[in-house]
């Protein structure tokens, strides 16, 4: 996926969401729930509360408190806020343009989906929770009750010890166009938090019932994130509980100590999250590159993304259609690299996006050209498929002619490349040719 999508969901990436990976939360039918303090009495509270979880939880995470932590209650007008605010800083209109483009393109939500307002009402829903690395500061949501939030303090107390002595805010800028390993890293930060508040409600079992009592009170909803297309629902938890998957492996490796040196040697893609082993082994992605395609589509085209997708990407791709985890899974895993490009023309709906997959064997390759061929033809129900001519012995080849421009895809050895939405009037052998040098 994107940059832009991946950032808006680790823009803060200190956030805990309310549902953390463990239960659905019970809809909501007021706003403020009830018996919760309010105003100067809530903010000493967790001031003080925040004081002995902090304890508590660098004991429990092995990080040394550095600087005491300031804290805080905020509104959910507040939270709003904050989540306008940080998508302003973090990302452009054109951003947040191209990151509707591709979910559209690629079929992960309906052509009438308006990214940016669902984004903030389905963040602002969700945060229960933040540390701000930029102020050093953690705020908790004054709707919910204290205590059964102590969990939700761990969390983000851990957040707080990572900046202390890791430096979260070098992770705010990442360089464009690798966005996978942007997803990997937040899984590195969220896995470790959410290893640290699991362990801190095993530690405290009573704590962990008021918790989870409290997910179910007023003021808790999950409306939004139930409307969410699938793959921004997924990808919203990805760093969480893939995070926290990958999190205890490590530390069950090494312990705290080696979780703590992953800030230095950071997790290089979502395959290595998937996969700890890789993590281990330290397999680095391939470094796929794409030429520049618009001059064969038309001056009037422009690129608005390029990025990677990853194993975690291709997955989600995949599996829209496949409606088929392990199938999906099966398909995306393999994994050794990829490099899109999402083109947009100045006629409505004009949108083309090139791909070009590596894997680490051919059988790897073929078995995901096979399911990409599959979700094809479930994502064009119409069009039907010839297959390519004049190909070397031993490459595959399939096009279709859809309502959106013809889809190519073509496999090459460890190689799978895929070009979705060619106008008509484009010289579609000249982009296979350059796809291929």
């Amino acid at each position: 996926m994107s940059k832009e999508f991946n950032r808006t969901f680790v823009m803060i990436f200190s956030a805990i969401l309310v549902f953390a990976g463990l239960l659905t939360v019970a809809p909501t039918t007021s706003s403020q729930s009830t018996g919760v303090a309010t105003g100067p009495a809530r903010n000493a509270a967790i001031v003080a509360t925040t004081e002995a979880v902090l304890k508590e939880t660098s004991q429990l995470r092995e990080l040394s408190i550095i600087r005491p932590v300031k804290s805080g209650a905020q509104s959910r007008a507040e939270i709003e806020r904050m989540v306008v605010k940080n998508l302003d800083e973090d990302t452009t209109p054109g951003e947040m343009h191209a990151t509707e483009v591709l979910l559209k393109k690629f079929g992960l939500a309906p052509m009438d989906f308006n990214y940016r307002p669902f984004v903030i009402k389905l963040l602002t829903e969700q945060v229960a929770g933040y540390y701000d690395p930029k102020v050093q500061r953690f705020y908790l949501a004054d709707w919910i009750e204290l205590e059964g939030q102590k969990p939700v303090m761990a969390h983000e107390l851990t957040h707080a010890l990572q900046d202390q002595h890791f430096n979260l805010r070098r992770f705010e800028k990442w360089p464009r166009g690798d966005s996978d390993a942007e997803l990997a890293t937040h899984s590195l930060v969220e896995g470790d938090a959410t290893l640290a508040m699991t362990l801190y409600m095993a530690k405290n079992p009573m704590v962990a019932l008021a918790f989870i009592r409290s997910l179910g009170g007023d003021g808790l909803s999950s409306e939004q994130f139930k409307q969410a297309p699938r793959a921004i629902r997924e990808s919203l938890m990805f760093p969480y509980e893939e995070g926290l998957t990958w999190a205890t492996q490590i530390y069950r490796r090494g312990g705290w100590k080696m979780v703590s040196e992953a800030f230095t040697k950071l997790p290089q893609s979502t395959e290595q999250i998937l996969h700890p082993d890789k993590y281990l082994s330290y397999e680095a992605p391939v470094k796929v590159d794409l030429p520049e395609l618009r001059t064969l589509l038309g001056n009037d085209w422009k690129r608005i993304d390029y990025d990677v997708n990853g194993e975690w990407g291709l997955y989600l791709i995949l599996d829209e259609y496949l409606n088929d985890s392990s199938e999906s899974k099966r398909a995306s895993a393999g994994w050794a690299g990829d490099r899109f490009e999402l083109l947009e023309g100045t006629k409505p709906q004009q949108v083309c996006v090139a791909q070009m997959t590596v894997w680490d064997t051919e059988n790897d390759a073929r078995e995901f050209y096979d399911a990409y061929l599959k979700r094809t033809s479930l994502r064009y129900p119409d069009a039907q498929a010839h297959e390519l001519t004049n190909l070397t012995a031993g490459n595959l080849g399939q096009r279709w002619q859809t309502s959106e421009g013809a889809v190519v895809l073509e496999l090459r050895g460890k190689r799978v490349a895929i070009l979705e939405g060619v106008p008509a009037e484009a010289n579609l052998k000249g982009l296979r040719d350059l796809m291929w040098r």
